[in-house]
């Protein structure tokens, strides 16, 4: 009898783990796809005005600012990779990822312990089937033992969890490349900005020299009493506004200067950027076909794993409905002296859980696996919002960037125009003024003319240049100048 029961006891065990084995790894998660996502098949901006090219995937992705042929620019985007602290958070974000993953992985393994340590205790008399006065002594036992605790992944609830911890950790490693595009974009706003400030600095240079000239002739006029001071008033006012306005224009740079420096990873008293006005950008950048941009755009892959991630965790929340399985054993010696802990005659080992039971199911929970599996499904319709919204703003993003430098384009012609009919403007004014033809006033507004539109074609060369790097951005980088070409 003993021997049968031994026999049947083995084939309960057997039968038990040949429908683990057979059961582990099936998942409860939905099939995983892709949101569709309608995708014009080009951009608006784009017919009759730009060459439509495909984006070269080949080539380096990191070294798109390269377009602009700035050594510069290039010793900047260099100095951030190496300092700039919140690409470093990122980095270290995206450890904390790969490190989750590791860890939800480890469950797919046995948890293999080691331990040793005695117990006191004393029996009751009613355990030892003993009268209900008898004395029972209390008694010492050592153990020495190795554990194991393993779960089958019945229905898939571990592998929907390493799945979500592996999309979590690509969204992780997306978001990363994100931030990386956004900070190298960043410099090269600030940098352009920068060199804007600096033309403008350049710009009122001139414009107060001119005027100290002006001055001091309009000072030797009134000195022989050929002009009166009201023309001289007028002449130190406009050299007085210059100078103003100069000064105005070095405390914007200055802050913009303290901002690059944040962005390089250093204090602003560490650093300082020589003066170089901005000279125009001439780089064309390709936008590539509106399907590319759900391949390259590093915030639209994010918000895709997103979605993967989302959907794995449904897989886990249903899992909760089926039983879960947990093997455990140990094996090692005890013994109730120290001494004889590790005799032979001292083995021992247990197959099975220590309290509670190796296959468990809930049967009623009030509602709460059912409640989790409508968080997990909504948790995974708002991903799936998100995720659209991402590519409607991304294609907003590249179509603005396009329509600003198509007509960054047509306005900078313009603005040209301006600024060369203004200098000869203000020539006519200077060589009428000296043969007496008009007055000092018409003079200054020539003057004043010149300036204003000087201004505009920098700022618009500016913002030319932005709009570049701002394009490149919403595209997903990834540019070299072979690739515009």
């Amino acid at each position: 009898m003993i021997h049968l029961y031994q026999r049947r006891h083995r084939a309960v065990r057997l039968a038990v783990f040949a429908m683990a084995f057979a059961l582990a790894g099936c998942s409860a998660a939905p099939p995983y796809q892709r949101p569709m996502v309608e995708t014009p098949t080009v951009f608006k901006e784009v017919a009759g005005q730009w060459k439509t090219a495909e984006p070269a995937e080949a080539q380096t992705r990191g070294e798109w600012w390269k377009i602009f042929a700035d050594p510069a620019l290039d010793r900047l985007e260099e100095l951030a990779a190496e300092n700039n602290q919140d690409l470093k958070a990122g980095l270290a974000r995206l450890l904390q990822a790969r490190a989750l993953q590791q860890n939800a992985r480890s469950a797919l393994f046995p948890q293999i312990g080691l331990g040793a340590g005695p117990t006191r205790q004393r029996t009751s008399p009613a355990s030892q089937g003993l009268a209900a006065d008898a004395d029972t002594h209390p008694t010492t036992l050592w153990r020495a033992q190795a554990s194991v605790d393993y779960e089958a992944d019945l229905f898939g609830r571990i592998g929907s969890s390493i799945d979500a911890a592996t999309a979590d950790s690509a969204r992780s490693e997306a978001l990363f490349q994100s931030l990386r595009l956004a900070i190298q974009a960043d410099i090269a706003q600030a940098y352009f900005s920068l060199r804007e400030l600096d033309t403008l600095a350049a710009q009122y240079s001139e414009t107060v020299g001119l005027r100290e000239q002006g001055l001091a002739l309009i000072q030797h006029r009134f000195d022989e009493g050929d002009v009166s001071e009201l023309e001289l008033a007028r002449s130190r006012t406009e050299l007085a506004s210059a100078r103003s306005e100069s000064i105005g224009v070095a405390r914007q740079r200055a802050v913009a200067e303290h901002a690059l420096a944040i962005l390089l990873g250093r204090a602003p008293a560490a650093f300082a950027f020589p003066a170089q006005p901005l000279q125009r950008i001439t780089a064309q950048v390709p936008p590539g076909l509106p399907s590319t941009l759900l391949e390259r755009r590093p915030d639209i892959a994010a918000a895709e794993r997103a979605l993967a991630a989302a959907n794995a965790r449904i897989g886990s929340a249903r899992a909760a409905f089926f039983p879960r399985l947990n093997l455990t054993g140990a094996l090692g010696y005890e013994s109730a002296e120290l001494g004889d802990l590790f005799k032979w005659s001292s083995r021992t080992f247990l197959l099975g859980p220590l309290v509670g039971t190796m296959l468990t199911l809930p049967v009623f929970d009030g509602g709460a696996r059912q409640a989790g599996v409508d968080q997990a499904t909504a948790a995974y319709e708002e991903d799936v919002a998100a995720y659209r919204q991402t590519v409607l703003r991304a294609f907003k993003e590249v179509e603005d960037n396009l329509a600003h430098l198509r007509l960054l384009g047509e306005q900078i012609e313009a603005q040209d125009a301006a600024v060369a009919s203004a200098r000869r403007a203000a020539t006519l004014s200077q060589i009428r003024y000296r043969e007496g033809s008009v007055s000092q006033l018409d003079v200054i507004d020539a003057d004043r003319s010149v300036l204003q539109q000087q201004k505009e074609a920098a700022q618009l060369d500016a913002d030319r240049a932005r709009a570049t790097v701002a394009l490149i951005q919403a595209m997903g980088g990834g540019w070299t100048t072979a690739a515009t070409k």
